[in-house]
């Protein structure tokens, strides 16, 4: 039984248009992948702000520290990122929260809706176990992380690539640190990924879910209006809506 709750923090980056989500937007367009990156970044905050332990919130850069600051209805501890790739940004938020008193902590991205509280749970039963706890993604990636100890140096990790968890998992062993797995999931970075999450998510009452999933119901609705008379309109999916007009 955990007593206590680490404390959750969100990386994430600020939607702009024409930045991040490159392979959405490659497939998609640049404005579906913008609207699709800000409603699964509500999606993070709303797991965020049920989090019961302590919460910190982590934008990319200085410059939105103020549109952080907005984005939840409490008040949340707002630490920028800083410079580097991924394992050289985490090394030093990792060390920051630790010099204010922060001892067992979970990281999450912005991409990753299907993270429910069984998740971020045996995340934090499994630090009662293990320094080192990890989610593996589909992709090969991971989807939450958390640690009971400092991190080893991660910015040679092969971030973004299908490498990386098992990477992961073999420096936190060579430093020492136990490495326990908890349920898996995925992250969103291209079509395909949409296709699945809707299934996950249809009986999903979480309100930023159930916006999440009216945003792709509106871009299936809008491809079918546009396809070519040569694409056969079967080949698109067709996000059905309950009688009541919610998408589930």
């Amino acid at each position: 039984m955990v007593t206590s709750h680490p404390t959750l923090v969100l990386i994430c980056k600020r939607p702009v248009l024409g930045h991040g989500k490159q392979r959405l937007a490659a497939s998609l367009g640049a404005e579906t992948a913008l609207r699709i990156a800000d409603a699964l970044l509500r999606c993070a905050l709303e797991d965020l702000a049920a989090w019961p332990g302590p919460k910190v919130l982590c934008p990319s850069s200085s410059n939105d520290a103020l549109w952080a600051a907005g984005l939840l209805e409490a008040s949340c501890p707002i630490v920028c990122q800083g410079e580097g790739n991924l394992g050289a940004r985490l090394v030093k938020l990792d060390n920051q929260l630790r010099q204010h008193g922060h001892r067992e902590i979970l990281y999450m991205g912005s991409d990753a809706p299907m993270l429910t509280v069984p998740h971020f749970s045996e995340a934090a039963q499994g630090l009662t176990n293990a320094q080192v706890v990890l989610s593996a993604a589909k992709d090969g990636g991971v989807v939450l992380m958390g640690t009971a100890a400092p991190w080893p140096n991660l910015e040679a990790l092969p971030w973004s690539t299908e490498r990386l968890g098992r990477e992961l998992q073999a420096l936190c062993e060579i430093h020492g640190l136990a490495v326990q797995h908890i349920r898996p999931g995925y992250d969103i970075d291209i079509e395909q990924d949409l296709h699945q999450l809707f299934t996950d998510l249809r009986d999903d009452r979480r309100p930023g879910r159930v916006r999440l999933l009216s945003v792709l119901d509106e871009w299936t609705t809008n491809a079918r209006r546009v396809v070519p008379q040569t694409v056969d309109r079967r080949s698109i999916p067709r996000f059905d809506k309950r009688p009541n007009g919610s998408v589930c």
